[in-house]
């Protein structure tokens, strides 16, 4: 799987999805996604980049706890056997809520 499916992927959700941020001014209400690369953990074999392996930040904005957009996500990552891992922090000068899930892409 590469960026372009993830993020297919994650629309299946029926949020609006983004990668990164919004453009300025062009931000929908929460809750909404945005996805992006956080960092590479190739695996190497033979002194080189034998397996590419991508580390993605999907994150969940929401304005307050929502357990049902948190479930959309989750049956989507499940369904499509991506393993997550979950953290959940408030953001004060946001106002919001910012689930991250973090899943790992092998070979795209």
């Amino acid at each position: 799987m590469n960026a372009e499916e993830l993020s297919a992927l994650l629309e299946t959700t029926g949020l609006p999805v983004t990668y990164r941020q919004w453009k300025k001014g062009s931000e929908p209400p929460p809750p909404y996604i945005c996805y992006l690369f956080a960092y590479s953990g190739d695996f190497v074999a033979d002194n080189q980049n034998y397996m590419p392996i991508s580390n993605y930040q999907v994150e969940l904005y929401t304005r307050h706890k929502d357990p049902a957009a948190e479930e959309l996500v989750e049956q989507v990552l499940r369904e499509n056997r991506l393993p997550y891992t979950k953290t959940e922090v408030y953001l004060d000068s946001e106002k919001m809520v910012q689930v991250v899930y973090l899943i790992r892409l092998i070979g795209g």
